[in-house]
């Protein structure tokens, strides 16, 4: 089978911008008249691209308005690889590998073309443009005209001259690109749409390319990505950070948003056709939601805690889980740092008297946090953060984990959970949300507490009995409480809330806006649509908290094959027996495994055939297969 003869149009395809309206901002800068004169320049070009006017005459029309120099061409030329397509950059590789089957056609200039060309690998006489006639001063008179790419119908008649073997394949977003196939020069036009979309130029395409991945994958080329990533569908609920979105759209993913958190059925329904699902910490991600998921690849959880989505329903169905474990460490630990002043000093009591103007200026009961000890239960990142800064402000802290954990400063670790209580003037919790952690702290601990205790919960709503709670305050066995989680949590903001809590003095409650800082919020977004990226672009697991991690590298010039089975005897042998039978050289590998599950990452050397493909997808024991390159 001949490979194709790839024909690229430069402007709006190769690079995002019109070379003669980028020329314009150059060279018109000064120009009293300018706006006048690019808008102009603009319904030329457009005029030209959606064949209303003929190609010649309108860059003759522009070049006349434009009183361009050589140094507005040199000034572009020096930026122009800046401008290139964010498709056209992830797949530079394909160029370089295929640079003897690509040329580049334009009606623009090659003194522009060239840097981008040659960053291609594009040889220079694979390079069609036109070219600048300057005079002795350095202005831009005209094109050279016995350029046929000068005139009308230029293209066809250039890339007929050349008798290329195999079939042509055009590529660009105007009507001097539909011409070429039109005036069979061409066997196949796609209309690129990266950039603008022309309905003329659609109406006469074979078919549309929002980005180079979607023409790779049609012509069966082996380019950056093996399945175009705008036809990768992603729903991310909860109003997650626009971080997050520009990140993951601009990596090519077509992004959807919901402000709100879905309940199961209406997550069943949303999540069909779904291969990333964004969650914050509202919507459960069941294992009836995981059946109902006919594409889903990845969940990612904008959040600390992964207890809403049932991971080992997720492992059985190859679905990688990702959170952002740290990113809102300091944000949590700051809130709990104010809320304990606050209790401390009972501000909250106060500020209320005085919005009802009662003004009630007294020492009783108002005391500082230095001398005091504090209780940390859970001491992982956001207990050993707190620890640091409480032991700043002259606190002496205990802490309590069920794992092993390096005491940080002089914190000192207890052996059970009711040393600490029994010591600590003030105890809050940063335990995750595991189901053995229900309800840890009940009436018993209250009771074993110290009288006129403070305590703080900023971690899960469930951890705590609030009835409990509730009678330790109101009897007075607990001096003050503050409260940002709750069993029962609304799905949106204007759904209500109530709580045993509510109405009770010296007690702060709060919307679960622990980590609900701007600074935090960012980073989560960016940790977790950067932890979906590595899945999806490389098949790295770091971070996934229900599949194997193995941190991987950008896969070059090789096909990366990924393979999530059950964890039983054989499946390696199995997997390698069918990649040799289909004479697949393998040129690297990783196997890694679970109690549960096993992930085999194969770097193979050359082409795979579909007969591989379905092989490979049919071995014992396989959950789930994807191929990347």
């Amino acid at each position: 089978m001949i490979s194709p003869v790839f024909i690229f149009d430069f402007d709006s395809t190769l690079v995002r911008i019109e070379t003669l309206e980028a020329l314009a901002d150059l060279a018109l800068k000064d120009a009293p008249d300018a706006a006048e004169r690019k808008a102009r320049i603009a319904a030329l070009t457009d005029d030209a691209m959606n064949g209303r006017i003929g190609f010649g005459e309108a860059l003759k029309q522009r070049l006349d308005l434009l009183a361009l120099r050589r140094e507005h061409v040199e000034t572009l030329t020096d930026r122009i690889l800046d401008e290139a397509t964010v498709s056209i950059r992830r797949n530079v590789d394909f160029f370089q590998r295929n640079a003897e089957r690509i040329y580049i056609l334009s009606g623009g200039f090659r003194e522009v073309i060239a840097p981008l060309a040659e960053r291609l690998g594009v040889a220079s006489d694979h390079v069609l443009a036109n070219d600048l006639i300057y005079d002795d001063e350095g202005r831009v008179t005209c094109v050279d005209a016995a350029n046929p790419l000068s005139r009308e119908n230029g293209k066809p008649e250039v890339i007929r001259a050349l008798n290329l073997e195999g079939p042509v394949v055009m590529v660009g977003d105007g009507w001097t690109d539909a011409e070429v196939k039109i005036q069979g020069a061409a066997d196949r036009f796609y209309a690129f749409t990266e950039i603008v979309s022309r309905a003329k130029v659609i109406e006469a395409a074979d078919a549309v390319a929002a980005s180079l991945d979607e023409v790779l994958y049609a012509e069966g080329v082996a380019g950056r990505w093996s399945y175009p990533r705008n036809r990768i569908r992603m729903l991310l609920l909860e109003n997650v950070h626009p971080a997050a979105v520009e990140r993951l759209e601009e990596a090519g993913y077509t992004v959807e948003t919901m402000k709100g958190a879905l309940d199961e059925d209406d997550l069943i329904e949303a999540i069909k056709g779904v291969h990333v699902l964004g969650i914050r910490s509202k919507t459960n991600v069941t294992r009836r939601v995981l059946d109902a998921a006919d594409r889903l690849m990845a969940v990612a959880a904008f959040c600390i805690g992964t207890n809403q989505v049932d991971l080992d329903a997720a492992a059985d169905k190859g679905v990688a889980v990702f959170n952002a474990p740290y990113s809102n460490t300091r944000s949590v630990v700051e809130l709990a740092i104010g809320m304990m002043i606050v209790l401390m000093r009972d501000v909250a009591d106060k500020s209320r008297e005085m919005h009802k103007g009662v003004w009630n200026k007294s020492a009783t009961g108002s005391r500082e946090v230095r001398g005091k000890t504090l209780g940390i239960v859970g001491y992982g990142a956001i207990g050993s953060q707190l620890s640091v800064l409480a032991e700043n402000l002259g606190m002496r802290v205990l802490f309590y984990d069920l794992s092993e954990r390096l005491a940080l400063g002089n914190a000192r670790r207890m052996r059970s959970l009711d040393a600490l209580l029994a010591e600590a003037d003030v105890v809050t919790l940063h335990v995750d949300g595991r189901k053995e952690n229900t309800a840890i702290i009940g009436a018993d601990q209250f009771a074993r507490m110290k009288p006129g205790a403070l305590f703080l919960n900023l971690s899960r709503g469930h951890v705590v009995d609030v009835d409990a709670m509730a009678a330790a305050l109101k009897s007075g066995r607990l001096g003050g409480a503050a409260v940002d989680v709750f069993p029962e949590e609304p799905r949106t903001n204007a759904d209500p809330f109530d709580s045993p809590l509510v109405g009770l003095d010296k007690t702060i409650l709060t919307p679960h806006i622990g980590g609900s800082t701007e600074e935090a919020q960012e980073a989560i977004a960016e940790f977790a649509a950067e932890r979906l990226l590595g899945y999806l672009n490389r098949g790295d697991t770091t971070f996934c908290v229900n599949l194997p991690n193995v941190q991987l590298a950008e896969v070059t010039r090789a096909h990366r094959l990924l393979h999530i089975h059950r964890n039983q005897p054989g499946v390696l042998a199995e997997l390698n027996r069918a990649l040799s039978d289909a004479g697949l050289n393998i040129l690297g590998q990783h196997l890694k495994t679970d109690e549960r599950t096993g992930y085999v990452i194969t770097d193979v050397d050359r082409d795979y055939d579909r007969e591989a493909l379905t092989a490979l997808k049919q071995l014992p024991g396989t959950i789930r297969f994807r191929r990347l390159h």
